[in-house]
């Protein structure tokens, strides 16, 4: 995963956070694209639990190629 990659993943966690507070927007909604996208199955909690699973693997690869120069 790249970090474009990576801010749209925070993009997308943050829109599902607020649909998760009753703030929808028009169209798709992000959790049909989220799912859509990372191929996670589930309930709206479950998927935000899997994308903040996601944001935390990638700070630790980050920290790892940090640490091997």
């Amino acid at each position: 995963m790249n970090k474009m990659e990576f801010y749209q993943l925070i993009a997308r966690r943050g829109a599902l956070r607020l649909e998760l507070k009753g703030l929808y927007k028009r169209g798709r909604t992000s959790y049909s694209i989220c799912k859509e996208v990372y191929g996670i199955k589930g309930g709206r909690l479950k998927v935000l639990a899997q994308l903040n699973q996601m944001i935390e693997d990638f700070h630790k690869q980050q920290e790892e190629g940090n640490k091997n120069p």
